[in-house]
């Protein structure tokens, strides 16, 4: 650059140095440009061929189906079971789909029911779809910031996330949310946990009956943790105040694991929890009511509300969904390896062990569960307003 040297074109013969390099006679100078240009122009249309067949041979290698099912996915790992490994898979990408690595969002803190049922599904995910699946958390406004991120995602099959019932149904009854219930498509409904009103063991409330009454002498006083405004949790809370005419603080936090934390760690009086978390906790606990139709089989010692006089139903349904306009080929594909994993005799057995009950929706009779009860908790609206 400032060195002064310059480079010199390549010399067509050898000429006096002092003279520089000498040129051809004029019309062997010509000759010679065409027949470079010639062999320029050969080598432009070979590299063209080459470059055509490697995307051609590069577009049948990803397109092409496995002989046992949908090829493998791109950045799946090695033996990963892929469609072709045995036929274990659901489809892989060949159902139209996305091919690469699948989402599986979680909508609320690492530890509760959203994450312990997608940790459990993974492996078996990744087997049966024959793909990558990375769990990603979006923590925040009770689940409504992952729903909002869910509905503006591609509709290739790329992004699931876990959903919540009744929260996708009345949270945008309430309030801004950034999605409407029916921009979620549900894949399947794969666990349920009815509720149950909870105090420490320590507790001066032994029996539902003198909490009802503590409430009545001190209206407000008492406080009840729950996973999230707009929840299931708030919904019983609510239900609770209405149907024995008394007046209690509810306490949301962004889940269930930091509800129980802060429960056990006596920030709140009492709790309206998870059947799991009843279970798991049931020795620290003291179950004043489970708002089920009839006693749970892993607290066989706590009564129901319905038992106790107050007519308490509450339960909080898990499943997965995908963005509205999702291909129906791809929410088959998606529906065929949740449930297997749901109906597996192996799964279940641990689920209910653990407190959850196991359920096996599909596509369509999710979306029409919703749809039932949509209609009963828009009743519900005016009373969690006030």
């Amino acid at each position: 650059m400032g060195s002064g040297i310059r480079t010199q074109p390549p010399a067509w013969g050898a000429g006096p140095a002092s003279l520089g390099p000498a040129l051809p006679p004029a019309g062997e100078h010509r000759r010679r440009w065409r027949r470079a240009g010639w062999r320029r122009l050969a080598g432009l249309a070979v590299l063209g061929l080459i470059l055509a067949l490697a995307g051609c041979s590069a577009a049948g290698g990803t397109g092409g189906a496995a002989p046992g099912g949908g090829a493998a996915a791109a950045g799946s790992s090695p033996g990963g079971g892929g469609a072709g490994s045995g036929g274990e898979a659901a489809g892989g990408a060949g159902a139209g789909g996305a091919r690469g690595p699948l989402t599986y969002l979680v909508c609320f803190d690492p530890g509760g029911q959203s994450d312990i049922e997608a940790r459990r599904q993974q492996p078996h995910l990744e087997r049966l779809l024959g793909r990558q699946v990375a769990i990603e958390y979006k923590v925040g406004g009770g689940g409504a910031l992952c729903w909002s991120e869910l509905v503006r995602s591609r509709t290739d099959g790329s992004v699931v996330a876990g959903i919540n019932l009744p929260h996708i149904i009345l949270q945008p009854l309430q309030q801004q949310t950034g999605y409407r219930t029916e921009q979620i498509e549900p894949v399947v409904l794969f666990q349920s946990t009815p509720l149950g009103l909870a105090v420490p063991a320590s507790s001066p409330y032994r029996t539902l009956d003198e909490f009802i009454a503590a409430a009545k002498a001190n209206p407000g006083a008492i406080t009840v943790g729950g996973s999230g405004t707009f929840s299931g949790h708030h919904v019983a809370t609510v239900r609770l105040e209405k149907l024995a005419g008394i007046d209690l603080t509810y306490v949301p936090f962004s889940g269930a694991a930091p509800q129980i934390t802060a429960f056990l760690g006596g920030h709140v009086v009492a709790v309206f929890a998870n059947s799991n978390d009843l279970v798991r906790y049931r020795d620290r606990i003291r179950v004043l009511g489970i708002a089920a139709d009839e006693r749970f089989p892993g607290l066989p010692g706590a009564p129901t509300f319905r038992e106790q006089g107050i007519d308490l139903v509450e339960r909080i349904d898990r499943g997965v969904g995908v963005p509205a306009g999702t291909p129906p080929q791809v929410i088959a594909e998606l529906e065929k390896a949740f449930l297997t994993i749901a109906r597996d005799p192996a799964i279940r057995a641990q689920m209910e062990e653990q407190g959850f009950v196991p359920l096996a929706m599909g596509h369509a009779e999710s979306k029409a569960y919703i749809e039932q009860v949509t209609a009963t908790y828009k009743a519900l609206v005016q009373d969690l307003q006030q």
